[in-house]
């Protein structure tokens, strides 16, 4: 009978050894119940880009955005696809300079299929359907000129998540 006890305790030790290692690695019940999520990161480099410029997620995934430039940047977005709202994003992005060395972080749940196009309001102006399409006040990127100065900023600091619905499918 000791011995039987002494094997309990035992099982009992291991599956709470277990059931904490599952804990230390994220295993939640959500993901038990509806498969893992995923938290995506988008990159501000030492330069003026979201890298990668494209994402595509699944509804109810996250996505965080990391601004290691020194540069202060932001993440804005005025479509009518906008998990935070009607109202729309425009979210600062403190540069390491401004912000004691430290990163600035975002971070948005989207919680319905779509296209979420953002720009920097910094880095890019936007034609009359609000689409980034050229560099902003203080540029954008890859080639071209800033008021008439011969710079690295061409293009509009910009980039796009596809959100797609449990079926693999974008909603609209």
């Amino acid at each position: 009978m000791t011995a039987l006890r002494s094997r309990s305790g035992q099982l009992r030790l291991v599956f709470a050894f277990v059931i904490g290692l599952l804990g230390c690695f994220g295993v939640t019940s959500d993901t038990w119940a509806g498969g893992p999520r995923h938290h995506r990161l988008v990159t501000v480099p030492q330069e003026d880009r979201f890298m990668p410029f494209a994402l595509t997620i699944r509804a109810g995934e996250t996505v965080e955005w990391v601004n290691l430039d020194t540069d202060d940047h932001t993440v804005v977005s005025d479509d009518s696809f906008n998990t935070a709202g009607p109202g729309g994003i425009d979210q600062l992005l403190p540069g390491t300079d401004s912000n004691g060395g430290r990163p600035g972080r975002f971070t948005l749940l989207f919680d319905k299929a779509g296209t979420f196009v953002y720009y920097c309001r910094f880095h890019a102006v936007l034609d009359a359907d609000h689409q980034p399409v050229a560099p902003g006040p203080k540029g954008g990127i890859q080639g071209g000129s800033t008021f008439g100065t011969p710079s690295n900023f061409g293009t509009p600091m910009s980039g796009v998540i596809t959100v797609l619905d449990d079926d693999g499918d974008e909603g609209g």
